[in-house]
């Protein structure tokens, strides 16, 4: 009898990984998934906190997608390690601050190392060649291959026709005419195997997943770096760069304003590590003060805080003060600050 062949798919919780997995399946290969966590990519996380998100579905995509497999899913934490794809990424960035050609790179290379730890064959991906404008293009598709020291052990079932043949399909472990042969962003030939293989459901592609793609991400974690003169992160920076309205009246000092309860009860975890600011005359947003700034500062933040509060159209709002590492706390009466006074360059988005 023939050794069965064994094979692990990069799940991100997309269609495309999903379809290749199911693909290779079906050509009687045992596959395994495995997901790596950078800390950029935490799905549902903004709404499963935000009430206006509460009718969204709150679920692990790649767990879901392992489930819809009837595969193992091995969920491995880089956070630490990913630091240095996203403050060095040797081949650069993409149109943000997403390190897209790296990032695949090291996960391939992570994946045939697991492999090789394992006792599998071979590393599946649901890239299409032009879906992407980093990574997915054919001629840095080689790039991920080489560098990654997976060699021709990498097998993209959905484009696989427009590669060079892989050590799979040249031994006959996958029929090469099984594959396809995919292309671009028209994602209507997914949709349709999709339901040619029985799925009726699936999740939004993965690539939006990651903050790093995001615009407004983006540019708050590169004010977050101008300011402080470093580039470095830590999990906690890159769980409040995703929630509430980022506001820097100042180099030294920047206000992350709640914008609703949901927001309010999570920001709450982080008081004992930030100063912060919140009204008590009348409902409104916790307000958590990132970086050092004057007695002057905080009377002009205690009156942006009073502005998105429901006293903003009052004379006066209360506002509290409690200074980092549970300082005296100031109890201030300020006249909210109207929206017009609020420069647009302000506002980090």
């Amino acid at each position: 009898m023939s050794k069965q062949r064994k094979a692990v798919s990069l799940i991100s919780g997309g269609l495309d990984s999903m379809l290749a997995t199911k693909v290779i399946q079906d050509q009687g290969i045992h596959v395994e998934g495995i997901n790596f966590y950078t800390g950029f990519c935490v799905e549902g996380h903004t709404h499963a906190i935000r009430k206006k998100d509460k009718e969204k579905e709150k679920k692990n995509s790649s767990l879901w997608v392992a489930e819809q497999l009837g595969i193992k899913l091995h969920i491995i934490d880089i956070s630490e390690e990913y630091k240095d794809i996203v403050l060095n990424p040797k081949h650069g960035y993409g149109q943000n601050l997403n390190p897209c050609l790296d990032c695949k790179i090291d996960m391939v290379s992570r994946a045939w190392q697991w492999c090789m730890d394992n006792d599998f064959d071979f590393v599946i991906t649901g890239e299409v060649i032009g879906q992407r404008p980093k990574s997915q293009r054919k001629e840095t598709m080689p790039i991920i291959a080489r560098e990654s020291k997976i060699e021709d052990r990498l097998l993209r079932p959905l484009c696989a026709k427009h590669l060079t043949e892989t050590l799979p399909e040249r031994e006959g472990w996958v029929n090469r005419d099984e594959l396809f042969d995919f292309h671009g962003r028209n994602r209507k030939p997914q949709f349709a195997l999709a339901k040619q293989l029985g799925f009726s459901e699936w999740s939004q592609p993965a690539g939006g997943c990651c903050f790093l793609t995001d615009e407004s991400y983006s540019n708050k974690l590169q004010d977050m770096w101008d300011s402080r003169g470093e580039r470095n992160y830590e999990v906690d920076d890159i769980m409040l760069l995703k929630v509430g309205r980022h506001i820097r009246p100042a180099k030294h000092f920047k206000l992350i304003v709640s914008r609703e309860q949901g927001e309010n009860n999570f920001m709450r975890g982080y008081r004992p590590m930030y100063s912060y600011l919140y009204p008590t005359s009348h409902g409104g947003p916790l307000t958590l003060i990132d970086g050092t700034p004057s007695e002057e500062d905080i009377q002009n933040a205690a009156r942006v805080v009073a502005r998105f509060s429901q006293g903003r159209d009052a004379d006066e709002v209360v506002v509290n003060y409690v200074q980092k590492h549970n300082g005296p706390e100031q109890v201030l009466t300020v006249k909210p600050m109207p929206a017009e006074e609020i420069p647009d360059d302000w506002y980090i988005h």
